[in-house]
């Protein structure tokens, strides 16, 4: 097992920063704003000498009672119950503050070691700077800057020097990255904590809860999944804080780089033309997907009726896609969904041979002909996979650059459905032979 260092520490003093360092990334969102992080975000640390886990949190308020500084307390005291090791961060501009005192006395009786890291300590004697933290009873004071990488190497092995030596986990059996997208409040981090089990992130009856892009690795039955809860996506004109902007593309990172997308609409709202975008990108970057109408439960028949009118009016190009009705909240219809991203994952990481694509596109093309192009008819004579996540069929022959976008679509649903390839787009490539008496 990898050891877990858990960075802790009160808002605004550049944990995602030495988050974004210790893993040689820029998953975590930085600004200058407190209260930016808000669930536990974990990382693969690529600084240091051993394999380990890095999980940033939101700014620790112990004495928050209730709200959403009270929900990122929980999501801290959670990381600091599973870590191996802690490093508070501390600002060195600041001081010294009453808050840290609390935050201090709460890790010492957690049991947990103590790293105590003085950060935004670039151009400022280490010596001098730390004296003032002694106080907090954690240990030496590590006078760091994490915006400069100052100090954080030696950081990093001190934290690791009691765990042994491990080779590197593969990445490749972590399974299929499932991204759960949707408009903002559709109950994405609520199926994320029901499929897991536990409050992992914070789900709260406010949208815009959730800012980042939370990627959770867990198993279910067996199988190995990576689960990548998003921020929610609001049309352009909506959009209007700059860190909004941000976790907006940070959205569109993760469908960009996962396997399967599960989009979740709200059963009590309209499908709205938000919804349609959101699918069209996912499309548009060739991914798996698997739709998810959340919310069912507390709509009547005459709701449920509407909605799947909607559904498969104004979603209409998602043909290939399974839709299921469930109650992420009461865990209804959950499995269904793990299911059709089973199938989804599958089809988009199908192997197709060249003889079986060939015959295939033989009896597509004798089924219905390319239309002439003036007094040429394009010829399509054979076909291979070009790519998977989305499958791509490269089909080769004569003046293909004529073939309409009509017959192309023609074409994708034909290989789809010859080899049962549910929940996942297809792509078709052309590439024409050179005529050798052009010239």
């Amino acid at each position: 097992m990898k050891p877990v260092l858990v960075i802790v520490g009160r808002p605004n003093v550049g944990k995602s920063t030495l988050f974004n360092r210790l893993t040689r990334s820029r998953d975590a969102l930085v600004a200058d704003q407190p209260g930016l992080t808000r669930d536990r975000h974990y990382g693969h640390g690529r600084l240091g000498r051993k394999p380990h886990l890095v999980v940033d949190t939101g700014g620790f308020e112990p004495q928050a009672k209730e709200g959403i500084v009270h929900e990122m307390a929980r999501q801290a005291e959670a990381a600091i119950a599973e870590a191996d090791v802690l490093i508070f961060v501390v600002d060195a501009r600041t001081g010294l503050v009453p808050q840290d005192k609390v935050i201090a006395d709460l890790l010492r009786r957690s049991g947990r070691p103590v790293l105590l890291a003085v950060n935004k300590g670039e151009g400022m004697d280490r010596a001098v700077t730390g004296a003032e933290f002694f106080e907090l009873g954690c240990g030496h004071p590590h006078v760091i800057s994490s915006a400069h990488g100052d100090g954080v190497r030696e950081l990093v092995d001190i934290a690791l020097e009691p765990f042994p030596e491990e080779s590197p986990d593969d990445d490749s059996a972590a399974g299929p990255r499932v991204a759960i997208v949707g408009r903002p409040n559709v109950g994405k981090s609520t199926l994320v904590n029901t499929l897991l089990g536990e409050e992992r992130v914070i789900a709260f009856d406010m949208p815009g809860t959730t800012r980042d892009a939370i990627e959770i690795p867990f198993e279910r039955n067996g199988k190995a999944y990576t689960l990548i809860d998003t921020a929610g996506l609001r049309r352009r004109g909506k959009v209007f804080e700059a860190i909004e902007k941000f976790s907006v593309v940070k959205t569109l990172q993760a469908v960009e780089e996962t396997n399967v997308v599960v989009l979740m609409v709200d059963a009590s709202q309209e499908i709205s033309d938000q919804d349609a975008h959101i699918a069209g990108f996912c499309i548009d970057a060739g991914r798996a997907l698997v739709v998810a109408v959340n919310k069912w439960d507390a709509v009547d028949s005459y709701r449920r009726e509407r909605i799947k009118e909607d559904v498969a009016r104004k979603l209409n190009f998602l043909g290939f896609a399974r839709v299921h009705y469930i109650s992420a909240l009461k865990g209804q219809g959950i499995a269904g969904v793990l299911t059709s991203v089973d199938k989804a994952y599958s089809a988009a990481m199908a192997k197709m041979s060249t003889p079986k694509l060939t015959r295939v596109l033989i009896a597509a093309v004798e089924k219905q002909t390319p239309p002439r192009h003036g007094m040429f008819r394009p010829k399509l004579r054979y076909a291979h996979q070009g790519g998977s996540n989305p499958p791509i069929i490269v089909i080769h022959g004569n003046a293909l650059e004529h073939v309409p976008a009509s017959y192309t679509r023609y074409l994708e649903h034909y290989f789809l459905e010859a080899f049962k390839l549910q929940g996942t787009p297809l792509r078709i490539q052309y590439k024409t032979a050179k005529n050798p008496y052009a010239d």
